[in-house]
C-alpha cells in the first residue's frame, strides 16, 4: 500500500467516523461541558439571573456541602442518604440477590414453572415505567390497595405504604422492577459452568450450600461484580420512584435524581441544580472506579 491510498483510507474512515464524533459531542460532551459551567453561576430561568447570570465560583458547590445544615430534608445530604439505602436495598441486595437466588434455584431445571417464573420477572422489566408506577400505586393504596386487602384477609392491620413507609416502598418496587437483569446475567453464568464440577460435589456428598460457596461462587464472581457495578448505576440515577412517590411525603423518599430535578425543574435554579449533577457525576465515577479497582485485584489475584 503507498503512502498516498494510506492517507486517503485515513481519511475516509475518518469520514464515516464523523457522524458518531459529532453525536457524541453534540449530545453527550456539549451538554457535560454547558452543566459543568452552569454549576459556576448562579443561573436561573426568571428574575435578573435568568438575563445576567454571574460566576459565583464554588458557591453552589459549598452550600451542597454545608454539613451545619445538609442533611435537614430537601437538602443535598439527605437526598445521598436516602440514594445510599436505596442503592444497597433495590440493588445489591433486592435486584443482584434475588436475581442469584432465582437463577441458582432453577439452575438446571426445565419445566413449566422455570418459564413461568422467567416470563413475569422480564415482562416486569420491560413494561413502561409510568405504567408500573401506577400499578403499583393502586397495589400499595391505603383503602383499595391489593397489598391491604391481603392484610386484612390474613387479619392484619393495614399499613399506608406510600405516606408510613415511603422509603421500603420504592426499595421494593425498584427491586420487582429490575431483577431480570440479574437473573439472566447469572443464568448466563451459570450455564457456563461444567456440569461435572457439580456432579463429582454430590458424588462426595457436598450440600447445596457448599457446592455455592466452594464452587458456584468463585467462578462467577466477577460476573456478580460486574452486575452490582451495572445495577448500582443504574438505580443510583434512577427517577422512576418519583413517578411513586414524588420524592415525599416530606422527602422522605427523596433521592439525588429527584433532587436534582426539584433545585433545576420546579425551583429553577440552573446553577445549583448543575452543581448537584456534577457531584452525581463525580459519584458514578468514584463507584464505578471503585468497582473496577475491586475486578482487576481478583482478576490478578487468580
Amino acid at each position: 500500500m503507498t503512502k498516498g491510498s494510506l492517507i486517503l483510507s485515513r481519511r475516509t474512515g475518518f469520514l464515516f467516523l464523523l457522524p458518531t464524533l459529532a453525536f457524541v459531542v453534540f449530545f453527550i460532551i456539549g451538554p457535560f461541558v454547558w452543566v459543568f459551567w452552569l454549576s459556576f453561576t448562579n443561573q436561573t430561568l426568571t428574575g435578573v439571573t435568568a438575563v445576567a447570570p454571574r460566576f459565583v465560583g464554588l458557591a453552589n458547590y459549598l452550600r451542597l456541602l454545608d454539613f451545619g445544615t445538609w442533611m435537614t430534608r430537601g437538602e443535598f445530604g439527605n437526598a445521598l442518604r436516602n440514594s445510599a439505602q436505596f442503592v444497597f436495598g433495590s440493588a445489591i441486595v433486592g435486584q443482584a440477590g434475588l436475581g442469584l437466588l432465582i437463577a441458582w434455584a432453577f439452575y438446571r431445571r426445565r419445566g413449566s414453572l422455570r418459564e413461568v417464573i422467567y416470563t413475569l420477572v422480564i415482562l416486569a422489566w420491560i413494561i413502561p415505567d409510568v405504567v408500573v408506577a401506577f400499578t403499583w400505586m393502586a397495589f400499595l393504596d391505603r383503602d383499595a390497595g391489593t397489598l391491604n386487602a391481603v392484610l386484612r384477609f390474613l387479619h392484619l392491620a393495614s399499613v399506608d405504604w406510600l405516606i408510613k413507609q415511603p422509603l421500603l416502598s420504592i426499595i421494593i418496587f425498584n427491586t420487582w422492577r429490575g431483577t431480570a437483569f440479574s437473573m439472566l446475567l447469572f443464568s448466563s453464568a451459570l450455564a457456563t459452568i461444567p456440569p461435572s464440577y457439580l456432579e463429582t460435589a454430590e458424588v462426595v456428598g457436598a450440600s447445596g450450600w457448599q457446592k455455592f460457596r466452594d464452587i458456584i461462587f468463585p467462578l462467577i464472581r466477577n460476573h456478580i461484580l460486574t452486575d452490582i457495578i451495572l445495577v448500582t448505576l443504574w438505580t443510583f440515577n434512577t427517577f422512576t420512584p418519583f413517578l411513586l412517590t414524588g420524592g415525599g411525603p416530606t422527602f422522605k423518599s427523596e433521592l439525588i435524581s429527584i433532587h436534582t430535578f426539584r433545585i433545576a425543574f420546579q425551583f429553577f435554579e440552573f446553577g445549583r441544580g448543575g452543581a448537584i449533577a456534577v457531584m452525581m457525576l463525580l459519584i458514578n465515577l468514584a463507584l464505578a472506579l471503585t468497582y473496577l479497582a475491586i475486578l482487576r485485584r481478583k482478576e490478578v489475584g487468580t
